[in-house]
């Protein structure tokens, strides 16, 4: 047996050396190695062995294993070396290193984690919700009568299950209040779904970033002096804000913010970029029935909410003047933000 074992490594060896690439190399290693290789056989052979003999058998059939493994790994290595060496022909070392190109956030992150920061350095936590809303959270609760037009097929996406991607993010403000008593100081930011036709100025999937605030004696000052205080820091303190009073199902007086717009090359313009007011009252009705107790008794506390579109807010910080350049991910737009 130990003369077949040497023959056998013998053999192997001189196998190993003419292999030319590396599927030659794998079919040797399996030849030798694999389960039917003959190394293999041999080993099995063992057992007939005579026990007197099987100490110096086995050192045998280990060296020779030994040395055939080393061989394969220094062929291997030298079949890599020489695939690479061919790779690098004819390349030019010398030639100046290619650039390389770094990536940024995108504008709608920058403005995003400005918000955020601003309103947090204000004593805002941050909330978060689901996207798939029920009516109750997303209307009713709001104070948003059935026959709203927001509550429409033609404006809203539905499921056939009732379900419907939410329209806004106030839906994530009833879920705090259900499930946090007063004081509440909360902002919300995340996407909104609404059946916009895709223009200028709007998108039917957008970004929204709501807040509220409820206590005990919460003003119109209060609303006021945050939003304006929010928008200055945002844009720089001689940025122009003004506040027209509208109509909202959920808040009582309601006002749209609107900021100065101003495009190289285009007459300054105002542009609408939140809605907010103090929360109406039957809002906190709604959310005393849901939690089944007087801690948001409209005649207890009070609060303001607001709405902004953070796509909008990136639109006048860098004078973008088509809303539609967020989302076609063109390059040549998102390098300026490098």
């Amino acid at each position: 047996m130990k003369d077949q074992i040497e023959a056998i490594q013998a053999e192997a060896l001189a196998r190993i050396e003419t292999a030319g690439d590396a599927r030659s190399l794998e079919d040797a290693r399996v030849a030798i190695l694999g389960k039917k290789g003959t190394l293999t056989e041999v080993s099995a052979g063992m057992r007939d062995v005579p026990k007197e003999e099987k100490a110096a058998v086995g050192q045998l059939l280990n060296a020779a294993r030994q040395a055939i493994t080393a061989s394969l790994e220094g062929k291997q290595q030298a079949i890599q070396d020489a695939a690479d060496r061919q790779a690098l022909e004819g390349i030019d070392v010398t030639l100046p290193a290619r650039a390389l190109h770094h990536g940024s956030l995108h504008p709608l992150t920058i403005i995003r984690h400005d918000a955020i920061r601003i309103l947090r350095r204000m004593g805002f936590a941050l909330a978060e919700g689901p996207e798939i809303e029920d009516e109750f959270h997303c209307f009713d609760a709001l104070n948003t009568p059935a026959d709203h037009p927001a509550r429409n097929e033609k404006d809203t996406f539905y499921f056939d299950s009732g379900k419907l991607l939410r329209t806004h993010t106030s839906s994530v403000q009833v879920r705090t209040m259900e499930g946090q008593a007063p004081p509440v100081r909360i902002i919300a930011p995340g996407s909104a779904y609404r059946r916009d036709e895709i223009d200028a100025t709007h998108l039917s999937v957008f970004n929204q970033l709501e807040g509220l605030y409820v206590d005990t004696d919460v003003s119109l000052g209060d609303l006021k002096g945050t939003l304006e205080y929010f928008f200055h820091e945002l844009y720089g303190p001689k940025t122009e804000v003004r506040f027209r009073p509208h109509f909202f199902p959920f808040t009582e007086p309601s006002f749209e913010i609107d900021v100065k717009l101003e495009v190289k090359g285009q007459a300054p313009r105002w542009i609408e970029v939140a809605g907010c007011g103090m929360v109406d009252p039957a809002v906190f009705e709604a959310i005393s029935s849901s939690r089944k107790d007087p801690a948001y008794d409209p005649e207890k506390v009070t609060g303001f909410a607001f709405g902004m579109g953070l796509d909008r807010l990136a639109m006048i910080r860098w004078g973008i003047k088509d809303i539609r350049l967020l989302i076609e991910n063109d390059a040549r737009f998102l390098k300026q933000f490098a």
